[in-house]
């Protein structure tokens, strides 16, 4: 491999370390660890939590979709190994998810916190659990093409 792969396979790598590890911290350290707590400080640092965070999966998204793509052309473009080709839908496609979390879902628990509607934030937080459990799945899928698919 050249240099330049090798950067870019690091890139995508750490950059997908990132996004799923930051999945699965959210989804089964920080959620339940907020399950007692009252909605009026759960909701905030949610809020807190997530806009850092999701600003750190911004960038990782941009990494891996440019190192991604860097990677697919070289290792043929249209004419790659399938598992290359699923590997990017199932990016593509977690990708849209997490611009709708970001872009839609996101916004709509920082209102609610700022206009202190706690239900409208639960229940934005509860889809929010939903994408990013899909997202989890869908990253875990990938992970297990891109380890299972080494031969082709």
């Amino acid at each position: 491999m050249s240099i330049a792969m090798d950067v870019a396979l690091f890139l995508h790598l750490t950059a997908v370390a990132v996004w799923i590890g930051g999945m699965i911290f959210a989804q089964f350290c920080l959620r339940p660890s907020l399950s007692d707590i009252s909605p009026q400080l759960r909701l905030p640092l949610i809020g807190a939590v997530f806009g850092r965070f999701l600003d750190w999966v911004g960038v990782a998204v941009l990494l891996i979709l440019v190192s991604g793509g860097f990677l697919l052309v070289r290792f043929g473009g249209g004419k790659a190994p399938w598992p290359l080709h699923a590997m990017a839908a199932l990016g593509v496609v977690m990708m849209m998810i997490f611009g709708h979390l970001r872009f839609a879902v996101f916004p709509r628990i920082v209102r609610a916190v700022q206009a202190q509607k706690w239900p409208d934030g639960a229940r934005a937080v509860e889809i929010m659990r939903r994408l990013v459990i899909a997202n989890l799945v869908l990253g875990i899928v990938t992970i297990a093409i891109a380890v299972y698919s080494r031969g082709f």
